[in-house]
């Protein structure tokens, strides 16, 4: 029997914006290869839901950041 590890890995999402409460970039770790994502909603490290962006790099560099998330993916 041969048992297969897969590292985890944190990917970018994206939040939608309600009412006063702006759209921001979210954390997500992952544990399948990210070609097997297709832009879904994911729960993120801070509990919210949010449309993965592969193509977006974590941490995301814009301001608009996901303060818990940043710290929970140190």
């Amino acid at each position: 029997m041969s048992t297969h590890t897969l590292a985890s890995t944190v990917v970018a999402a994206r939040s939608r914006a309600h009412g006063p409460t702006a759209a921001l970039w979210h954390a997500v770790e992952v544990h399948r290869p990210t070609a097997e994502l297709d832009g879904a909603c994911e729960l993120t490290l801070c509990g919210s839901l949010a449309r993965v962006q592969v193509e977006q790099p974590w941490p995301a560099t814009s301001r608009d950041v996901c303060p818990t998330c940043v710290v929970l993916s140190r």
